[in-house]
């Protein structure tokens, strides 16, 4: 299985801790909770960047992280559309920081597969890096620089 996550400085290209995440939270975590987010396709995780800044902080250039899972020890949940909180896509909404804390905090599952609340035809990849062994699961495949388009911050 291949995923996707853009990182908006070199320094952060080889950081899969969830440490951004364990700080500032997330749609599917509170702070405190150590999550990395990723996503199944390059374009969809640089749409999840992007909504999370305005035109004055449009990066001059992003780096896209290629990480590869072997499909037979993947552990990967998907969350059933009926399991999904009323207005999951709600910007802040509790009921998903709660769901996501708590499966982190189990343990069970190395990745917990969501739509994305940006394009939900897409699955964002969220990777628990509590989970037993997660280092060794993952496997860097390639990591390019890519010059953000300045029509961007024209939005």
């Amino acid at each position: 299985m291949r995923i996707f996550r853009i990182v908006k400085s070199a320094g952060r290209v080889r950081d899969l801790s969830g440490t951004g995440a364990f700080q500032a939270g997330g749609r599917w975590n509170n702070p405190g909770s150590y999550v990395l987010y990723t996503s199944e396709n390059s374009s969809l995780a640089f749409l999840e960047i992007l909504v999370h800044v305005g035109p004055d902080e449009m990066p001059t250039d992003v780096h896209i992280v290629e990480l590869e899972i072997d499909d037979e020890v993947a552990l990967v949940y998907t969350l059933p559309d009926s399991d999904y909180p009323d207005g999951w896509f709600e910007v802040e909404n509790l009921a998903c920081k709660h769901l996501g804390d708590a499966f982190f905090a189990a343990r069970e599952y190395l990745v917990l597969k969501v739509r994305s609340a940006v394009n939900p035809a897409e699955y964002n990849y969220l990777l628990n890096p509590l989970f037993p062994g997660y280092h060794d699961l993952l496997q860097f495949r390639h990591v390019s620089n890519v010059p953000v388009d300045r029509r961007l911050g024209n939005r």
